[in-house]
Formats: C-alpha cells, structure tokens, sequence
C-alpha cells in the first residue's frame, strides 16, 4: 500500500481520543508509595542544616532522603553533570530539590514535607548574565566560570563591509524565559523487579541517556536499569532532563518499594528548564540600493544555575544569527552564561527560535531607512543554491527561500514588478 501523498491514521491516535492511553500517572502497583521533593525557597542559599524528624513523625512517612543518601554521582545533566539530584551545601536556584519526602499516600508525602525544617543563609543572586561575565562576578560555580561556552564566527571583514554601507542599523533585543507548558506535567513510577533491577516508567524524550544518568546517580550498572516511556503527553523539549526519574529511582531502591510522583503545574513550572532569554545586540549595514555588507552580533544566553543543553543551544543560535540571507561580511559572538535563574534547555526551535526577533527587525528597519519595501530587501539577499552561509556551508539542495516567497507575495496580492528590482521572478 502507498504511503506518500495519503494520510494514515497515527497508531495512538484512537487510545488518546478515547481516553485509553495510559500515562506516567496511570501506572500503579501494590505496595506503591509516594514521594515529595521539598525545594529550595530562593535563588541562591546556603544550606546550613535539615532537620528531618518532625517529618518523620508524620503518619505515613516512610523516609526522608537529603544529599547524603544518594549512593553514587551526585549530580545530573545532558552536557555537564552539574545539576544535584539533592543540593547538599547550597542551592543555586529555585530548582533545586534539597530533601525528598518518601509515604504511604500522597497527602502524607505533602504532609511530611512541609515538616522538613531547613535551616538557609540566604546569599545574594546573580541574576543578569551580562554582570554575570564581568571578570569581578561571583561564581555560579565555584569550580568553573560563569561563561560556559562561547562560539565565535568571523566571515570576510566587518570594518571594510562597514565602511561601504550607506546605512547602518544597530538595536538590542530580548527575548524571555518561556515555560513549555505541555499538557502532561511530569510523573513517573520506579519498581525493583525480581530479577533487582529497576524499571522506570516516565514520559520522556531521551530513554538511552535517562538510562545513563539514574545508573551514574545509583551507582549501578546500566544493565540493571530499564526505561519505559508510555504516552507522552507533550514535551517540545521540556522532557530532555532529568526531572523525576533520578528522585522516583531514590525512592524504590531506599525502600524496596514501588514509588511514584506526580507533579502539579506548580511544581512543574519549577522542576524543568525553560526557553534560554537571549540579548542579542545587532549591528547591520547595507548600501543604498539595498545589498547587505556586513552584520556583527554578540549574542548572550542566560542558561540559569545549571548548563542543560546550553553549549548546543547557543551554537544553533549563532549559526541562525544571520538569517537566511548572505552577507559578506560578519562577526557573531555568542555566549552561554550561569546566573541563579532557573535553569534553561532544549525547547522547541533549540536557539534557533530567538535570533529572528533581531534579523528580521534589523532587515524591516533597514527597508524603512532606504525607503523599499521589506520584501524587497529581502528578495535582494535571500540566500539561493550555491550561496555560502557565514559558517562556510555551500548550500548544495533544499534552499527554497525564493519560491516561498514569491507564493507568499502573491497571496498578498502584491505587485511582483514593483517589488522586484527588473521585474525578474525567477533565477
């Protein structure tokens, strides 16, 4: 049967209509208990002391687990492993989970945790990445700089690509945090089996590589660890960290029982990263009859307390930070930072949703200067096949710019010969 140009079913598509699909948050086992992470009330602490007993008393609480339980890597994260499972000495942000609650019922979970009495020393935040680059800014990490990556591009010369502009535009722009708010908020179910190893069941995006960071946490083997990823529920990028997988593991290997979490919104918008903010400063210039000569960015991505994917994100994002025009001349620097923000990771368009905002502005403001039209700004310098990208990529196939636009200038019923310099359509 032919596939392409039909329209076949989705294989879940009946169970998620009719309500049969099953979900983190549906899987249940005898004996299950249920867990509660208690986090840290400010951006930036010192963790002076947690005192567990009261909550121990509460009815139903079976454990409290801090820091000093976690029997392998203290630490979690797709690029570096510098997010703790449990802060132990300090908490560098609003994520940061320092004790996990561990009962019979849910209410006895929350119960429990508001009982654990942590003793902070509040310290002050650093919460603007540009003062968080300054030579004289505290650390995020006492072990490591606050810059985590830096991508520097350089194509022709920008001096002399300046130099020939008859006009030059320069703007900063910003983007911000951005919550993915998929529709599932997180749960997951941690089993020892009979055989003693450890199945997880999660709505996530990355199964191999949770595999890898529960093993590193526990100290295990990753042989003795299985992922399950039921239904999803969403995740644009949100499901690419560790959120419940490490803390769920915690709890079924300290109590040889099943255990389960369930987040609410609340505490969703708290456990996962966010869409990195971005300043992006532009400075592009152009002649007067419209050809591009050159465009310097610096590009500053503030990844919150912990690197996630930052590194990628930011590369994407100087890679994208001309747009899909050629330029001769460019230098783009971009920049991946640690403040006590809440953390930053893959999201939808992964860095290459941000820098836009800037390029296409910077293209509007420009046609608004020499008086043409946007679109034909654009048209003068839309890359075609054969152009080469200021990361030296020759653009061998796939370059449908041109033809996109000109179907787009048509249903806006625009005048082709008039934005068109000549009149010409095609190449």
């Amino acid at each position: 049967m032919p596939i392409i140009g039909t329209s076949p079913p989705r294989v879940d598509a009946r169970s998620k209509v009719t309500g049969q699909a099953i979900y983190p948050a549906d899987v249940n086992f005898p004996g299950m208990i249920y867990g509660q992470a208690v986090r840290s009330p400010y951006a930036h602490a010192r963790i002076i002391n947690i005192d567990t007993s009261a909550a121990l008393e509460v009815p139903g609480v079976l454990c409290v687990l801090t820091a000093r339980d976690i029997p392998g890597h203290n630490g979690q994260g797709v690029v570096y492993q510098d997010m703790p499972v449990l802060a132990r000495d300090e908490a560098r942000s609003v994520n940061d989970v320092v004790a996990l609650v561990g009962a019979t019922t849910p209410a006895a979970a929350r119960a429990g945790a508001a009982k654990v009495k942590v003793t902070y020393e509040e310290l002050p935040a650093l919460l603007d990445p540009i003062a968080a680059m300054q030579p004289w800014a505290p650390r995020v990490h006492p072990d490591r700089d606050n810059v985590i990556y830096h991508l520097p591009i350089r194509k022709g010369n920008v001096e002399a690509g300046f130099a020939a502009a008859d006009v030059i535009v320069e703007n900063t722009y910003r983007t911000q945090l951005l919550d993915h708010a998929f529709l599932q908020p997180e749960a997951a179910v941690a089993r020892v089996d009979e055989r003693g190893h450890l199945v997880i069941y999660v709505a996530t995006q990355y199964v191999h590589w949770d595999r890898t960071e529960v093993a590193r946490v526990l100290g295990w083997n990753q042989d003795r660890i299985r992922i399950v990823a039921p239904a999803v529920g969403g995740a644009f990028g949100g499901r690419e960290d560790m959120t419940l997988q490490t803390l769920v593991a915690l709890l079924a290997v300290h109590t040889s029982r099943p255990a389960k979490m369930v987040l609410t919104r609340e505490e969703s918008f708290l456990a996962h990263s966010k869409r990195h903010p971005m300043i992006m400063r532009y400075k592009t210039g152009a002649t007067r009859d419209g050809k591009l000569t050159a465009l310097e960015a610096e590009i500053i991505g503030d990844s919150g307390a912990y690197s996630s994917w930052a590194p990628n994100v930011l590369r994407k994002a100087a890679i994208h930070a001309t747009g899909p025009y050629v330029i001769p001349n460019v230098k783009i620097d971009a920049y991946a930072v640690y403040t006590n923000n809440p953390f930053t990771g893959a999201m939808r368009g992964f860095g290459a949703t941000q820098p836009p905002l800037a390029y296409e502005s910077q293209m509007d403001e420009l046609a608004s200067r020499l008086g043409i039209h946007p679109f034909t700004i654009r048209w003068l310098n839309a890359f075609r096949q054969g152009d080469i990208t200021a990361t030296g990529q020759v653009l061998e196939s796939s370059v449908g710019l041109i033809d996109t636009m000109l179907q787009a200038a048509r249903a806006a019923g625009w005048s082709l010969e008039e934005l068109i310099p000549g009149g010409k359509q095609d190449e």
